[in-house]
């Protein structure tokens, strides 16, 4: 016996990601997987078919997936894609049911058990399989490259023989994942480095990493390891205190992201009017509209004498990484449900009763702090 497992090629524009590496094969083969992936599926980041070992290759990806007992994925696959698969089978990839409902009503329609990642829920055991954390640490590190590549100055400071230049001070706004990283990477390459988040408990991660805490006296700590919107009162607090450190600093990095919503506001456009001349910055939440009231997701624009650089799907542009990462994300999450050969699926544990979106033709829900089998909840 085993458990068939199909790796589909991404078609999204601009998606260089790959669901499976070769490195992770021989895992999931030892759980008792036999690998089938679409021609091709790698060939964004320069991953042959024949780098892949013990893995059969099908170009048709509706023949690829219509005997799968789990699809994987990076994006949400094509309709025909899902009309293809099995009823009853496994498919995990991204999808943030938000964006996707004729997406959701198929996966509903063949009864398909659909584990979102960007659901895994943010607990230490669940570390392992959280994609949207090790997807946020590259973006992170990739912010800081592409202000180091849109700037007219250095980072670090440097002494010549004519004199001394630098450091240029970088502010990063969002103390997350991406957040931290990039404040990690800019201080290792020796730039003055300010943190700022509207969780005040980010400030002692901010410290550690070599960076200053921007203090605004405003505490708006949410659910799930997110912020909460922030009242207007609040607000104009927070836009006082941060005006100035804006108008200092020679590159921003802002990361303030809430998966599946509008990105919330932190650089108006008003305070972009008032930074210096051939400053940067670089807007990691685009995909949700953006940090900056003048960014434009996917672009890359000039206001006046700042540069606006605002990205979408970051960590493709580090696709081999990226996929290494998240196909190990995948295997650890397959690792819980997948035994002796044979998928078997334990709703008491809650990274797979909070991962689940979609099991027997039912949107499933888990209640707060229920560690419980997830109730059924009617489209």
């Amino acid at each position: 016996m085993y458990v068939n497992v199909a790796i589909l090629k991404e078609t999204e524009p601009h998606e260089r990601r790959v669901a499976m590496v070769p490195s992770v094969v021989p895992k999931l083969i030892k759980l008792g997987a036999k690998l089938h992936m679409q021609s091709g599926a790698g060939d964004a980041i320069h991953l042959t078919d024949d780098m892949f070992k013990n893995v059969a290759f099908i170009n048709d990806r509706r023949k690829l997936v219509s005997e799968a007992d789990v699809v994987l994925a990076v994006q949400p696959p094509a309709l025909e894609v899902i009309g293809a698969m099995k009823e009853g089978s496994i498919l995990i990839c991204f999808i943030y049911v938000n964006k996707e409902p004729a997406l959701v009503k198929h996966l509903l329609d063949k009864k398909i058990t659909c584990f979102a990642m960007e659901r895994v829920p943010r607990i230490t055991r669940a570390q392992s399989m959280d994609a949207l954390s090790s997807q946020s640490a590259l973006a992170g590190y990739y912010a800081v490259q592409l202000a180091a590549t849109h700037l007219a100055r250095i980072l670090p400071k440097i002494t010549t023989a004519a004199g001394a230049i630098g450091p240029a001070k970088v502010l990063v706004m969002g103390l997350g994942v991406a957040g931290l990283e990039a404040v990690a990477t800019a201080h290792r390459l020796g730039a003055v480095v300010e943190g700022y988040d509207v969780r005040p408990e980010t400030q002692e991660q901010a410290l550690s990493l070599g960076a200053k805490f921007v203090e605004t006296g405003v505490d708006a700590r949410g659910k799930g390891g997110y912020a909460r919107e922030l009242s207007a009162e609040e607000k104009s607090k927070v836009a006082a205190v941060l005006t100035q450190h804006i108008q200092q600093a020679d590159v921003i990095i802002t990361t303030a992201a809430i998966p599946g919503k509008p990105s919330p506001k932190l650089i108006s456009k008003a305070q972009v009017k008032g930074m210096k001349a051939g400053s940067v910055i670089v807007d990691l939440s685009a995909e949700g509209g953006g940090n900056c009231e003048d960014t434009q997701p996917g672009e890359t624009i000039q206001i006046g004498q700042v540069t606006i650089v605002a990205p979408l799907n970051v960590p493709s542009l580090l696709g081999e990484d990226a996929s290494t990462l998240y196909a190990k994300n995948q295997y650890n999450l397959l690792a819980l449900m997948m035994k002796d050969n044979v998928i078997k699926i334990d709703w008491d544990d809650e990274i797979l009763a909070g991962t689940v979106l979609t099991h027997d033709g039912k949107i499933m829900d888990v209640k707060p702090k229920q560690k419980a089998k997830p109730t059924a909840k009617v489209a």
